[in-house]
């Protein structure tokens, strides 16, 4: 049986999420976990508005959730309880795809808290990924791969990003081949050629950081385009490493063989926090049905990459959202969503 997996763009029937626990790594006090909660929300209210909204909730912040969320008081958003360590649907959710008829099925990757990291838990997260499927009422792949959602991007005709620090890290996938990952993606997405880059951005790749997920670094928002992170000031670490991309992609074709057209997605001028460098990252943005929930930073960059956006995703309205509080906890949008998309 043959698999693919549909580009983000196509129509979606449920966007899964998340909510964030009472302890994970990143929150310290209540106002922190009060702050997240919000934000968190927020984006399931925005894109609820677009596609309904199933949000995964731990038992002991069902209260909190329903406050935030707006379940039943018009929001197109429910509820469902599971333990849960962290709150990244992305990476802990299934990935769906479709067989050649159209039939839904769930790809569930093996998650390892991110290639085994020292601040992370996982005992509950690596089931999630299961759970979400039987939820959707949907068949499970199981897959060898250690991976998250977060570590690749697809343009639905077969082509895939992804990064070597990532799915051939010896911390996920000791002593796998590019090959043989790449073999597994056409197995499981339908893959019929792996762009590889080498790492993500600097802040992702240091302690707190997922060593290198494409989601904030490139994705195709349509076949034959490619949104890059322009990190536009030479005093950052990714200054570089934009100037890199946009030149390697420029040698790129897709899996149908058509050149890639680069289009500039510049970074928030902002360049760091308390904690260092950020990553801060609009390309990590989730597209859903009539809309685009994209990640803002009350930065003077957020009015023109909102309009690269609405550019590049011409009749789709997009809707800005703070994310400063999710990178604080390592991740954007893209992170916090994972999209199921219609059968048939």
């Amino acid at each position: 049986m043959s698999f693919h997996m549909p580009a983000e763009t196509t129509a979606h029937e449920r966007i899964w999420m998340a909510f964030p626990p009472s302890v994970n790594a990143f929150e310290e006090t209540e106002e922190e976990a009060e702050n997240a909660r919000a934000t968190w929300a927020a984006v399931a209210r925005a894109t609820s508005r677009f596609t309904p909204v199933t949000v995964v909730v731990s038992e002991s912040q069902t209260e909190n959730a329903r406050r935030h969320l707006g379940e039943g008081e018009g929001y197109a958003i429910t509820i469902v309880n599971a333990a849960l360590d962290d709150a990244w649907m992305r990476d802990i959710g299934p990935t769906y795809v479709l067989d050649h008829s159209g039939a839904l099925y769930a790809v569930d990757w093996v998650f390892n808290g991110w290639g085994g990291q020292e601040w992370a838990t996982w005992d509950n997260d690596q089931s999630i990924g299961r759970f979400v499927a039987a939820q959707s009422g949907t068949p499970v792949i199981s897959s060898i791969l250690c991976n998250e959602g977060g570590g690749f991007h697809v343009d639905g005709c077969g082509t895939v990003l992804a990064t070597r620090s990532v799915q051939l890290d010896p911390g996920r996938n000791p002593g796998l081949t590019e090959a043989e990952v790449e073999a597994e993606f056409a197995r499981t997405l339908g893959a019929t050629k792996v762009i590889w880059l080498d790492h993500g951005l600097h802040r992702d790749n240091q302690t707190f950081g997922t060593r290198g997920h494409v989601d904030i670094v490139a994705t195709m928002p349509s076949p034959g385009v490619v949104l890059i992170h322009d990190q536009r000031n030479p005093d950052h670490p990714d200054h570089v490493f934009s100037e890199e991309l946009k030149a390697f992609f420029a040698t790129q074709t897709t899996a149908d063989g058509q050149p890639f057209e680069v289009v500039a997605l510049p970074a928030p001028l902002v360049l760091e926090d308390e904690e260092g460098w950020v990553a801060y990252s609009y390309v990590n943005h989730l597209v859903t049905n009539d809309g685009v929930i994209a990640c803002t930073f009350d930065d003077p960059a957020d009015a023109e990459a909102l309009a690269v956006l609405e550019r590049v995703y011409p009749g789709r309205t997009v809707i800005g959202i703070d994310a400063r509080e999710l990178y604080a906890g390592g991740g954007g949008i893209h992170c916090i969503t994972q999209q199921q998309p219609l059968q048939g």
